[in-house]
């Protein structure tokens, strides 16, 4: 009894000496930068005397409909991105995990596959394709379906499209790991019991994947909100987004303290969105 009891909390020590590394980090790049970024959207000069220079200024000067409207836009573009890779995903999640015998794990690595691919890379790829001569405008052209290319690069189309792309394999994954630990035989009882597969679907697969359902969500709905790199290459910087206008802030203006203000406001607003996206999950799924 008592090696057992050895064993046991040698095992849960060394548990939390190979978490330390984690903790660390995630408090050194994460916590402390954004305690700074707080700190500095209340002050309004860089000096050790921060007490002496709290203000408001920074977030007043905020509370204009323009700033709102790119929050708004923001917040509209994240959440149809994650909405539409979950209307995608979920078919793709299903057949994986509960039709696919064969060539599970080929699929599988190919899914994966943009994970290894460098993000820029991905995204410039893009240009090839939605390009005024692009493969696309090529294909569509040559099958007869326009008449004319069409002006896809540099538009809010552009933007939604490489952002379903680029995310969708964050909704596919969760959902993925979900459906994996269904019972198969919980699915077999509900269709010995006389429902259609319609049925099952809505009222047992779906319920019993909720979890990945809302993990890819806002897997995919957080980082959405402050994309940069595919609204400014591919959307040419002519509509501003919440992380086009923190760039603005921080790099163009030279303003720290509006754009910390402004990272902090956006921030905020993102956590009440969420928090009643999940509401409405909960409410979905109980």
């Amino acid at each position: 009894m008592k090696n057992n009891s050895v064993h046991y909390e040698a095992t849960k020590n060394g548990a939390f000496f190979m978490a330390v590394p984690a903790v660390l980090w995630k408090l050194l790049f994460l916590y402390v930068p954004l305690f700074f970024i707080m700190l500095i959207s209340f002050s309004k000069s860089f000096d050790f005397a921060f007490f002496k220079n709290v203000t408001l200024e920074n977030y007043k000067s905020l509370f204009s409909l323009s700033y709102f409207r790119v929050i708004g836009r923001s917040l509209l573009l994240a959440f149809l991105n994650a909405f539409f890779c979950l209307l995608i995903a979920y078919p793709i999640a299903y057949f994986l995990a509960l039709k696919v015998r064969r060539f599970k794990n080929l699929l599988l690595f190919l899914l994966a596959l943009p994970f290894w691919t460098n993000f820029l890379v991905q995204v410039y790829a893009w240009f090839f394709i939605l390009d005024h001569k692009g493969l696309l405008n090529t294909a569509l052209l040559k099958m007869g379906i326009i008449s004319q290319p069409l002006h896809i690069l540099n538009t809010s189309a552009a933007i939604y499209i490489v952002m379903l792309f680029c995310y969708l394999p964050f909704m596919v994954m969760p959902i993925y790991s979900s459906l994996l630990k269904i019972d198969k035989f919980v699915l077999e009882a509900s269709f010995d019991l006389g429902a259609n597969s319609l049925q099952t679907l809505s009222h047992v697969t779906i319920p019993l994947s909720a979890s990945g359902i809302m993990t890819g969500f806002f897997l995919v709905l957080i980082p959405s909100f402050g994309e940069f790199v595919i609204p400014a290459l591919l959307g040419g910087g002519k509509v501003m987004y919440v992380g086009s206008m923190i760039t603005y802030f921080f790099l163009e203006t030279k303003n720290p303290f509006l754009g910390a203000a402004f990272t902090c406001l956006s921030g905020f607003v993102l956590i009440l969105f969420a928090l009643l996206i999940y509401v409405i999950f909960k409410k979905l799924f109980k």
